[in-house]
């Protein structure tokens, strides 16, 4: 990801948020070769931050390098119907710590259930 070591700008106030958000979704988009959602959540159809074929991926990241992030169940129950919605399968969660760390991406059981056994060399169709 980009390395914002400044949180100030030119004339001195606060890097805005947006900034920051718009850097992660770019990097995710670019990365899985998907396309960010421009002003996503402001219309009824255009939901989540980046889109993939099969995947809807909201993004969240903190303005500063931290230890920790809190992440809000709703973020997840929303990016999920959104997915439903939108005609995705899967949906994720992507989070940093900051402007400086990696990506992280938080999914549902069955669908870590499902990389595990493909992992592993145990990918059988009929039980997913």
């Amino acid at each position: 990801m980009k390395n914002y070591k400044a949180q100030r700008n030119k004339e001195g106030s606060k890097t805005p948020t947006r900034v920051y958000s718009k850097t992660q979704e770019n990097y995710v988009a670019q990365r899985f070769n998907g396309s960010r959602q421009l002003n996503s959540g402001a219309t009824p159809f255009a939901k989540g931050d980046v889109l993939l074929d099969n995947w809807l991926i909201e993004c969240k990241t903190k303005t500063e390098d931290s230890k920790s992030i809190s992440i809000k169940k709703d973020w997840i129950d929303k990016n999920n119907q959104e997915a439903l919605f939108m005609g995705k399968p899967y949906s994720a969660l992507a989070i940093n710590f900051g402007p400086n760390s990696k990506n992280y991406y938080v999914i549902s059981e069955e669908l870590f259930e499902y990389l595990v056994n493909f992992v592993n060399g145990d990918f059988n169709e009929e039980s997913n």
